[in-house]
């Protein structure tokens, strides 16, 4: 555990030591809080004291932004060769693969938390629902950590990060879009399968705040298997060298 914290540790840093960081929030608060309070369907449009608007955002804003932010992970050290180094060191490629998935999902949490002036300001307009903001936000953690996890695989298997975030965005397309367009063209077992197999049923389902067993194992088992898979990667790839 100490190393998992010591690597997560050091992709932080190096996220702000760089102007990555920056950037990410920066773009984040910029689009979310455009969308949220002055186009189209924002607060002040639909006349309700609801964070919905920007959930409806954030949702397809990080839906790119973590492709971006994961496609280096892995990919840059393989073709830079620091990975080498990092791997000569007493650590498991589990606990590599970890600590840059709590980076990046700590950087997630930390452009989140730049949010919530805007949970307070409709806080102050009028009553709001405080358990299905609550939820909102914890569905937007249950994606983020679904989303780094086939982020940091599809950075394992490439040196190029452009093809990393590219087949982040093509598996995270299925999951996302077209898992949820099959299910409604088939009944029965498959079409239910299909169904539960999309990502947005889960995230609307607790985004509605009802937090189901079932749809934390569902986002949880996505994190580990691309994790999972990112770890045997790397293993076979020491392996052949």
């Amino acid at each position: 555990m100490n190393q998992i914290l010591v690597i997560s540790s050091r992709e932080l840093k190096s996220f702000f030591d760089s102007l990555s960081a920056y950037i990410l929030i920066t773009v984040f608060l910029g689009l979310s809080g455009f969308f949220t309070w002055l186009y189209g369907s924002d607060i002040f449009f639909i006349n309700q004291a609801t964070l919905k608007p920007f959930f409806s955002i954030a949702y397809w804003t990080l839906f790119f932004f973590i492709p971006a932010l994961t496609m280096k992970m892995l990919s840059e050290e393989k073709r830079s060769g620091t990975i080498e180094l990092l791997l000569t060191k007493p650590v498991s490629d589990w606990q590599v693969v970890t600590g840059k998935f709590l980076a990046c999902l700590s950087l997630i949490a930390i452009a989140l938390l730049f949010t919530l002036p805007f949970y307070i300001s409709v806080w102050i307009l009028g009553p709001v629902d405080h358990g299905a903001v609550l939820s909102g936000y914890f569905g937007m953690l249950l994606m983020s950590a679904s989303l780094i996890g086939i982020g940091i695989f599809s950075s394992s298997i490439t040196n190029n990060q452009i093809v990393a975030f590219l087949l982040s965005l093509f598996i995270g397309v299925f999951f996302i879009i077209i898992f949820d367009v099959l299910a409604g063209n088939f009944t029965g077992a498959f079409g239910m399968l299909l169904h539960n197999l999309s990502l947005s049923t889960h995230y609307e389902s607790i985004s509605r705040g009802v937090i189901d067993s079932r749809d934390l194992i569902y986002f949880l088992s996505i994190s580990f298997l691309g994790l999972f898979l990112a770890s045997t990667v790397l293993s076979k790839r020491n392996i052949v060298e």
